[in-house]
């Protein structure tokens, strides 16, 4: 019962920082169900050495419903740039098999530092890189700005959505820093990660599903593949609530602050990750 609750409040953070952040709920939701099933299940069973695969996974199921409600939440508010989302998701979602079947192919401990390592260089490349902290681009030039050619958005579309799949963490781990340096300012930023996501949690999902049961990987009841059903339905009802508490405040937080607390938010992850 302990579990389910902290896997509650945990799900509505994941909600509030999908609406505000774009994370899709995978930065909160992975360190946290990968270190609750090694805790509960041991590093030695079948759960604990599929842990990390496990919790990508259902992080990735969790998206298809929180990416939904932001994009919808967004969407009504204005703020989804559809001129530069809609070309990126056919792309997005055959990305997403790619990454997700990797994921499914690798020791979990791999995908677990894949996930250190992604998060360390998001970090030093918001820090360092300009155009992050503070857009080098006035909001008001950024529609002058040239599109990227079809075989650019194509080639990125892929990346991301193989990234996204394979850490499952949503289309915020590379859309947001892309659409900063273009001059896009926090709030139209983050919420074009939601749709973006929704390509990425509907092919991951599948494939994290067919390929585990194609693998006969004995994880017990209340599994469909990798995704685990229970935690599943206590994610999604605590994201449902998130996404309901941090609407309020979308558009409401200075741009300078947003980016900041963006980055502040991916240090922490990556400390609950470092931390054995």
């Amino acid at each position: 019962m302990e579990f389910y609750l902290v896997l509650a409040v945990f799900g509505t953070l994941a909600g509030v920082t999908t609406v505000l952040f774009g994370f899709g709920g995978g930065f909160v939701v992975v360190p946290v169900l990968y270190r609750t099933l090694v805790h509960l299940h041991g590093a030695d069973s079948a759960v604990g050495q599929s842990a990390m695969q496990v919790a990508v996974a259902t992080s990735t199921c969790v998206m298809i419903v929180g990416a939904g409600l932001a994009t919808r939440r967004h969407h009504r508010a204005g703020n989804v740039d559809w001129v530069q989302v809609r070309p990126l998701l056919a792309a997005i979602a055959a990305g997403a098999v790619a990454g997700a079947a990797a994921a499914t192919a690798l020791r979990s401990d791999w995908v677990r530092w894949a996930f250190v390592a992604y998060l360390a260089l998001t970090i030093l490349d918001g820090l360092l890189r300009p155009g992050f902290i503070r857009p080098r681009v006035a909001a008001a030039d950024q529609a002058a700005k040239p599109r990227p050619s079809g075989p650019l958005t194509a080639v990125l579309g892929l990346v991301i959505g193989a990234v996204a799949a394979f850490l499952g963490v949503g289309g915020s781990v590379m859309t947001v820093p892309l659409m900063r340096r273009r001059g896009a300012p926090m709030v139209q930023a983050t919420a074009a990660a939601n749709p973006l996501s929704l390509p990425v949690a509907l092919a991951g999902t599948a494939t994290y599903v067919l390929l585990a049961w194609n693998q006969s990987v004995p994880l017990g009841a209340w599994h469909a593949g990798f995704v685990d059903l229970r935690a599943f339905a206590v994610l999604v009802v605590g994201s449902w609530l998130g996404i309901r508490l941090g609407g309020r405040f979308v558009g409401r937080l200075p741009d300078g602050l947003h980016a900041k607390v963006y980055l502040a938010l991916l240090t922490l992850v990556l400390l609950a990750m470092l931390m054995r």
